[in-house]
């Protein structure tokens, strides 16, 4: 590489384009022109001297040397953000950016009440959300705090284990009136049963500990298939069939029934991290302590807020 380094801009239009596949949808979504993206992407390729995209029917192909730069380009937009979070506010107050990333159902079931809690006695204080069953890299700061079901690995993270959720089967009462209720796992045979379309590590170790049941929860089994939780449970709510649900969550909807839960009570074990350097951050650690203590009520069967938190603070 020759001349000065590339500015941020540049390898931040590259991962635009990585991510979005042209330079008019690149344009869009960062507010920038196509011209300038197009110069960004000559500038950049210029600079690193290898050519990063080829042009073909379905648009911008990346190269193998573009490949090879994206995790670094995704490591410096994620040290950014983390750079502007931390400068959001001082760090003897509790106000300014927590990024914080959970599961599709604890984000949309089990958190909103906790964040309004805690933004009602903070303010100042600003909650990025990030919903999804992949694991963000908190060494990379994807995020500031993650909920996570399964043990943390990485070294250099603050861990707290909260407890253990119990998954069961569930379904709607209108369900099982029309069609019964299974009696034995081989009934589920006769029934329309909610589950996964693609089989993931974690799904496997899911069916693996389920025993008995196991067979009973193979994709081939299932009358209506989604990978998205949030999808399975509302269908489980409109009376689509049986699948898997959050016991504790389950258990405040009257109309939903756990059946069968002598074969299948299957563990989630639940845990939340940051990254160590986070520790004496005082929002983040206001943030972490309000998120353990609302996943714990949850875990407990109880409302993630006390009734008395969820009003404005005095």
């Amino acid at each position: 590489m020759n001349g000065p380094d590339p500015s941020w801009d540049l390898y931040r239009t590259f991962l635009a384009v990585l991510r979005e596949g042209s330079l008019s949808a690149a344009a869009r979504a960062l507010g920038l022109t196509q011209p300038t993206i197009g110069r960004h992407v000559d500038a950049l390729e210029q600079a690193v001297g290898v050519q990063l995209f080829t042009r073909s029917l379905h648009g911008l192909q990346p190269t193998e040397a573009a490949l090879d730069l994206k995790p670094y380009a995704e490591t410096l937009a994620a040290t950014t953000a983390a750079l502007l979070r931390a400068a959001s506010g001082p760090g003897d107050r509790v106000a300014g950016v927590v990024r914080v990333t959970a599961s599709e159902v604890v984000g949309v079931e089990v958190l909103p009440p906790v964040v309004a809690a805690l933004q009602a006695r903070h303010p100042d204080l600003v909650i990025e959300l990030e919903l999804s069953n992949a694991l963000e890299d908190l060494l990379r700061r994807d995020a500031d705090i993650a909920v996570r079901m399964v043990v943390p690995t990485q070294d250099a993270l603050v861990v707290r284990r909260l407890g253990v959720i119990a998954l069961g089967l569930h379904a709607h009462r209108h369900y099982l009136d029309r069609h019964g209720i299974p009696a034995r796992i081989e009934d589920l045979a006769g029934h329309r049963v909610i589950g996964f379309d693609r089989e993931t590590p974690a799904i496997r170790r899911m069916r693996m500990g389920a025993g008995s049941a196991a067979g009973a929860l193979d994709r081939s089994r299932f009358a209506l298939r989604s990978d998205s939780d949030l999808a399975q449970l509302a269908a489980i709510r409109a009376g689509c069939g049986i699948g898997i649900c959050q016991v504790p969550l389950a258990a405040r909807d009257p109309w939903l029934v756990r059946v069968l839960d002598d074969a299948v009570d299957l563990p989630l074990e639940t845990f939340l991290a940051m990254h160590e350097t986070l520790r004496d951050n005082r929002r983040c650690r206001v943030v972490f302590d309000a998120l353990a203590q609302g996943l714990m009520r949850h875990i407990a069967g109880r409302a993630p807020v006390a009734v008395s938190e969820k009003g404005p603070a005095a």
